[in-house]
C-alpha cells in the first residue's frame, strides 16, 4: 500500500510542511486548511485527490476542536445552516467528480485570490443580518467546502453578524465544520473515492504533521492575536492564489 505513494524524501518534507502549516491555521482560525495546503499539494496530487484527503484530516481535527466547546453552540443558527450546507456539499461533490482538472485549477486560483482580497479589504462586521442569509451562506459554504475544501469563511461571516458572543460564534463554527466534514466524508464514501487505498495511506502518514500543526496553532494563540496571524496568512494565501492562476495560463 505504501509503495503506491511515489514521493521522494524531499517531496515528503514539502508535503508535511504544507500540511503542518495548514493545521497551524486551523488551530487558530478553525478553517482554511485547503487554502494553505492545496497550493502545495497541487504540485504532487490532482485537486480531485487533495480535497478528499483534507476532508479526512479535517474530520479528525474538527471534532477535536468541537468537544471542549460544544455547550456554547448556538443551536438555532446551527439548525438553520445545516440543511443548506448539506445541499451545497452534495452539489460540490458532483461538480468535483465531473469537472476537468485544469478547470478546477483555475477555479481554485480565482476562489483563493478572491477570498484573500475580500479578507484583506473588509474589516467591518455587518450588523443586523437577516436569518434568511443562512440559505446562501449555507449552500455556497457547502458548495465551496466540497469543491475547494474550504467554505468555513462564509459561515464565519454569517455567524459573526448574527451572534454577539465570540465564544458562541466560534463554537457554532466548529460544529458546522464538524458536520460539513461528516457530510463530505459520507458523500465521498458513497462515490467510492476512498476505495483508493493509497489515499488512505497518505492520510495516515500525514496525521503526525496535522497533529503538530494543531498543537503549534493552539500555542500561538497564547502569544499572538488571532487577527494578526490570520491577516499574515491571508497575504500568503493571496500570493498562492495568484500563482495558481499563473500556472493555469502558462500550462
Amino acid at each position: 500500500m505504501f509503495a503506491s505513494l511515489p514521493f521522494s524524501a524531499m517531496d515528503w518534507l514539502v508535503i508535511a510542511i504544507g500540511i503542518a502549516s495548514a493545521y497551524v491555521v486551523f488551530g487558530i482560525a478553525g478553517f482554511g486548511t485547503a487554502l494553505v495546503a492545496a497550493p502545495v499539494l497541487l504540485h504532487f496530487l490532482p485537486l480531485s485527490k487533495i480535497i478528499p484527503l483534507l476532508v479526512l484530516l479535517d474530520f479528525i481535527a474538527a471534532f477535536g476542536n468541537l468537544l471542549p466547546s460544544r455547550k456554547d453552540v448556538a443551536r438555532g443558527e446551527l439548525l438553520r445552516l445545516l440543511p443548506c450546507m448539506a445541499l451545497g456539499c452534495t452539489l460540490g461533490v458532483v461538480f468535483l467528480l465531473s469537472l476537468k482538472s485544469d478547470l478546477l485549477l483555475l477555479a481554485m486560483g480565482v476562489f483563493v485570490t478572491a477570498y484573500a482580497i475580500y479578507s484583506l479589504a473588509v474589516n467591518v462586521r455587518p450588523a443586523n443580518l437577516s436569518p434568511l442569509w443562512a440559505v446562501p451562506a449555507g449552500v455556497v459554504g457547502g458548495l465551496f467546502g466540497a469543491l475547494f475544501g474550504s467554505g468555513g469563511f462564509l459561515y464565519a461571516i454569517y455567524l459573526n453578524a448574527r451572534t454577539r458572543d465570540k465564544d458562541q460564534a466560534r463554537a457554532t463554527q466548529s460544529a458546522l465544520i464538524s458536520c460539513s466534514t461528516l457530510v463530505r466524508l459520507s458523500l465521498f464514501l458513497i462515490a467510492g473515492v476512498y476505495a483508493d487505498w493509497s489515499l488512505l495511506a497518505l492520510a495516515a502518514c500525514l496525521l503526525p504533521a496535522m497533529a503538530l500543526g494543531l498543537w503549534v496553532g493552539r500555542r500561538l494563540t497564547l502569544n499572538m492575536s488571532r487577527e494578526q496571524f490570520v491577516r499574515l496568512v491571508t497575504w500568503l494565501v493571496l500570493v498562492s492564489g495568484i500563482a495558481l492562476i499563473g500556472r493555469y495560463f502558462s500550462a
